[in-house]
């Protein structure tokens, strides 16, 4: 039996039903993540399990329990905001043990855990100090520690990182993970950054318009998108998904029939760029951008065809450069026209395709 289930869970708001029946089983200790663009309910669907929205429809077990019409209170869930959502005026220990205290625990069990949060979560030296005195990455390892003293059966996280700036997100991204393999705690994670989610997620749920579209390990939806929207929303750079009209003829035979109105889908690094004329087909370079430990090419056809292309090394292409295109098509992804996937034709090595 699954830890915490979701049956048909359903949410309205007025007449627009912004989660349309979701089913979806989370195992003890599992890291699961929800993912998807602004709007498909990723958010509201974390606060149906909070019990910070009403359940409109469907039924929402833990442990076996029906929680789904529980106040937010009794269902030994904790929640971390984005925002952090602490109280100004007290100290960083009355942060933390606010909800103990509510709760009538005794005093020096509210010590002892208080304790251990601020050492697994090396906040020790600013538990006297008050929210305005903290870096952003401090107080939200001041939220977190809120969370952890009370040993809720599920945490969760409404985009706690999104307020850091880049240095800090890689870093509390990592004592999150860390955290999350110390405490084995089942936790559900909400996100908008992939990097995030392909980082930390024993599973991740990718949600459209208030529906899963496809849920899976990180790999697994990198590797094997159930469609065009999965495979276009995972990976940075996106997939280069182009219409089956825009190939070249070489390339465009091989699709099943099933694509021949639709398009063909490559990761970036199954695009390989080269300078001068030999073989593939014919592109010019649009951008270079020299990451360092890689770079990212992109060209466009004179059909009208983009892409971007990914290699560890260093190039000297500019921007106009005309240069060859190979694809590795036994890693093409074949999309029908309403982004289905279609079942692919077997292919044997990397297509040398002439335009």
């Amino acid at each position: 039996m699954a830890y915490l289930q979701l049956q048909g869970i359903e949410k309205f708001f007025g007449e627009h039903r912004a989660i349309k029946g979701i089913d979806l089983d989370i195992k003890q200790g599992e890291f699961v993540v929800f993912v998807g663009p602004s709007g498909c309910g990723k958010s509201t669907l974390l606060r149906l399990i909070a019990g910070l929205e009403h359940i409109d429809g469907g039924k929402l077990t833990l442990e076996g329990r029906d929680i789904t019409h529980q106040p937010s209170s009794k269902r030994d869930l904790a929640m971390v905001f984005q925002s952090y959502a602490l109280y100004p005026h007290m100290s960083v220990f009355e942060n933390m043990s606010f909800a103990l205290k509510l709760a009538g625990v005794d005093k020096t069990e509210i010590n002892d855990k208080v304790k251990k949060a601020a050492d697994i979560l090396n906040l020790t030296p600013y538990l006297e100090r008050t929210p305005k005195d903290l870096s952003g990455g401090q107080r939200q390892r001041v939220a977190i520690g809120r969370a952890i003293v009370r040993a809720p059966k599920v945490f969760l996280f409404d985009e706690p990182l999104s307020n850091l700036d880049a240095a800090l997100r890689g870093q509390t991204r990592v004592e999150i993970a860390k955290l999350h393999r110390d405490l084995g705690a089942t936790t559900i994670y909400v996100t908008h950054d992939q990097v995030e989610a392909m980082t930390l997620a024993d599973r991740v749920v990718v949600l459209r318009d208030g529906l899963i579209e496809q849920v899976g390990t990180p790999l697994e939806l990198y590797d094997r998108p159930a469609n065009q929207f999965v495979a276009q929303f995972i990976g940075t750079p996106q997939m280069n998904v182009v219409s089956h009209k825009l190939w070249p003829q070489a390339i465009g035979q091989q699709a099943p029939s099933a694509a021949r109105e639709g398009a063909v889908g490559l990761r970036p690094e199954n695009v390989i760029v080269r300078g001068g004329s030999e073989g593939g087909f014919r592109a010019k370079v649009d951008l270079v951008e020299a990451l360092g430990a890689e770079t990212l090419i992109y060209v466009s056809t004179d059909e009208g065809a983009q892409f971007v292309a990914r290699q560890s090394e260093r190039t000297p292409l500019r921007l106009g450069d005309s240069v060859n295109v190979n694809v590795a098509l036994e890693h093409a992804h074949w999309f029908d026209r309403e982004g289905r996937l279609a079942t692919p034709q077997p292919s044997s090595s990397t297509a040398q395709a002439t335009a």
